[in-house]
C-alpha cells in the first residue's frame, strides 16, 4: 500500500483489527529484520528506537545489536499491536510507548538510530514526521525505513501497480529525506527487502 491515509485514526483501525494475527500471517520476515537491524552498525551501549513498532518484531534484534547497557523504545499509535508485543515477550527487549511517532515524548538528540519498518506509508505528513525523527536523533545518527518485501513483490501481492507517486520510489524518498533533515546513503529496493538508510544532517 502506498499511503494508507492521513487520519492517525484510520491507521489506528486497520491495525487494531489485525493486531491479534498479525505475526502468524508473516511468519518469515525474521532473518530480513536481522540484516536490516544490522545495517544500522548499532554498538553495544547505543540507543535506538523502533518507531511503528507494530507487535515488536525488531526489538530482539535491536537489543541484540545494541546489548544490555543500550536502550531500546518501541514506539506505536495502536493500543493493539502493543499488546500483542506484550504478549509475545518482546517488552523484555525494550521500552514500549504508546505514542504518536509525530510527537515522541524523548529529547532532542537522545537517539544514534531511528529503525521503521513499514511506516513511511503509514505516516500522515511525511516530511513533518520524518523530522520529527531527526529531532531526536544525534548528528551523524542514522534512520532505516524497511519493508521484508520490496515495492514490486508487495504490489503484486496487493493486486495493484505501483504508481510514480509511492513515496519509497528512489526520486521520491531521496529529496523528501533531505528535506527532512536525513541524507540517504543507500537505496535497496528488491524482491526479498526494501532497505533505505539515512544519516541525519548535522
Amino acid at each position: 500500500m502506498e499511503r494508507m491515509s492521513d487520519d492517525p485514526t484510520r491507521v489506528q483501525e486497520f491495525f487494531s483489527a489485525r493486531a491479534a494475527g498479525w505475526d502468524a500471517r508473516f511468519p518469515d520476515d525474521g532473518p530480513a529484520y536481522a540484516a536490516s537491524v544490522a545495517a544500522l552498525g548499532l554498538r553495544p551501549g547505543g540507543r535506538v528506537l523502533d518507531a511503528g513498532c507494530g507487535t515488536g518484531r525488531a526489538l530482539a534484534p535491536l537489543r541484540a545489536a545494541v546489548g544490555p547497557s543500550g536502550a531500546v523504545l518501541g514506539a506505536d499509535l495502536t493500543p493493539a499491536m502493543l499488546d500483542a508485543a506484550v504478549g509475545a515477550g518482546r517488552d523484555r527487549e525494550g521500552q514500549l510507548l504508546l505514542t504518536d511517532v509525530s510527537r515522541l515524548p524523548l529529547r532532542a538528540g537522545v537517539l544514534d538510530a531511528v529503525f521503521g519498518a513499514g511506516l513511511i506509508s503509514h505516516l500522515p505528513h511525511p516530511a513533518e514526521n520524518l523530522r520529527e525523527l531527526a529531532r531526536v536523533v544525534r548528528p551523524d545518527g542514522v534512520l532505516a525505513l524497511f519493508h521484508p518485501i520490496g515495492r514490486a513483490a508487495l504490489a503484486a501481492r496487493q493486486g495493484r501497480q505501483i504508481t510514480p507517486e509511492d513515496l519509497r520510489a528512489e526520486p521520491n524518498l531521496r529529496p523528501l529525506l533531505a528535506r527532512s533533515g536525513w541524507r540517504m546513503t543507500s537505496y535497496v529496493d528488491e524482491d526479498s527487502r526494501f532497505l533505505a538508510l539515512a544519516v541525519r544532517a548535522s
